[in-house]
């Protein structure tokens, strides 16, 4: 019998993957004079050191704004102004999506940053006079909770469901352990290779992450066991050539964010666990409930991965448990007069827990933008 809101599970089997690669569209901003001066500025920014990600993430808010010049037959980088970027401005403010909502001031803030970037670089290197975009206000982002939390119960929940019955239920299970106990990225998961976890320490060794970062963050055990159990049964299965990724598609290629998301959103799927998200919801989960348990801030922000505690706001929220015993133990309007002392742990200070209040929502959200 399936439990209170769980899908039932239609196993399908896998289809053989399409010959050949899918011919690509003419690209409309091929004629744009804006889109060779944005391809130089890319160049410049790869021998300068920044990863593909940032460029890939610039490119879709560049192109944005290149397509509405283009709509306005703005074509070379002299005929853009102040005026016109303020223009651009308030056209985003006003912009409502195919649902009927706005962008957020998140969104709008990511469309606006790399154009500060751009322009300065075309001011530095000669191709405008000045830089037009020097003035520009950015959005005030605000700092406000995640939206959607995952409970211990529902993450359990969502293990459950990838059955270890064959190879790919296997793999997937490890996947979600690794996820969960970690807090790892969806950028970061499928980038592990075989080497960077070690099992007889338990720890995981991320190469490069976010910012070109590397850190070395635990594993817990039970994770380490799902992913020994993986690499002993389910791997070879899936292995085709020789390769070092340590997860495997289920044609042996080495996996994709993309194919990362739609595995998680598949078993919250089955598990009835109806929230926005996919990878990220595991990120979150693995953070608030080590800080539930007591976890210090400083704790978590090594193992997510942020260089500044700031960012770590945004991951975590503080324990409306422990605020309930501390209200219950305190508050002098209480039901009865008998004193529970609230539950022990580390001592954190105001500053610590409100800089914590901000950092996963926002780097979910830049998630969502940039995928």
């Amino acid at each position: 019998m399936p439990r209170k809101g769980q899908r039932l599970k239609h196993r399908k089997a896998v289809w053989p993957k399409p010959a050949g690669p899918q011919r690509r569209r003419a690209d409309p901003l091929a004629g744009q004079p804006l889109i060779r001066y944005m391809d130089a500025h890319f160049e410049w920014m790869r021998v300068h050191g920044y990863s593909e990600d940032t460029v890939r993430a610039r490119r879709v808010a560049i192109r944005r704004f290149i397509a509405w010049c283009e709509e306005r037959s703005l074509r070379d980088p002299k005929d853009i102004t102040k005026p016109i970027l303020e223009r651009y401005q308030r056209h985003l403010f006003y912009h409502r999506k195919s649902d009927g909502r706005p962008m957020t001031l998140g969104s709008q803030h990511g469309c606006l940053a790399p154009l500060k970037t751009l322009f300065k670089w075309l001011a530095r290197e000669n191709h405008i006079l000045y830089n037009p975009a020097s003035e520009i206000t950015l959005p005030k982002l605000p700092k406000h909770l995640p939206r959607v939390i995952l409970s211990a119960q529902e993450v359990e929940a969502i293990l459950r469901e990838a059955e270890p019955t064959n190879a790919q239920g296997l793999r997937d299970r490890a996947m979600l352990e690794t996820l969960y106990s970690t807090g790892l990225r969806r950028m970061e998961l499928p980038a592990l290779a075989i080497y960077d976890v070690d099992l007889t320490r338990r720890l995981v060794i991320v190469r490069e992450g976010k910012g070109r970062r590397d850190r070395v963050i635990p594993i817990g055990a039970r994770a380490a066991a799902w992913v020994e159990k993986y690499l002993l049964e389910a791997r070879p299965q899936l292995l085709v050539t020789d390769c070092e990724t340590l997860f495997l598609t289920d044609y042996g290629e080495p996996m994709q964010p993309e194919y990362l998301s739609d595995r998680v959103r598949r078993y919250m799927h089955f598990a009835g666990v109806n929230k926005p998200g996919a990878c990220h919801l595991f990120r979150h989960a693995c953070a608030t409930h080590m800080l539930d348990n007591g976890a210090d801030t400083r704790f978590i922000q090594a193992m997510l991965g942020h260089a500044d505690l700031s960012t770590t706001q945004i991951y975590t929220h503080v324990s409306i448990d422990k605020l309930r015993e501390i209200h219950d133990a305190t508050h002098p309007a209480r039901l009865s007069r008998e004193t529970r002392a609230p539950r022990e742990g580390p001592e954190r200070s105001n500053a610590d827990l409100q800089r914590l209040f901000t950092s996963l929502a926002a780097e979910a959200e830049e998630e969502a933008d940039t995928s």
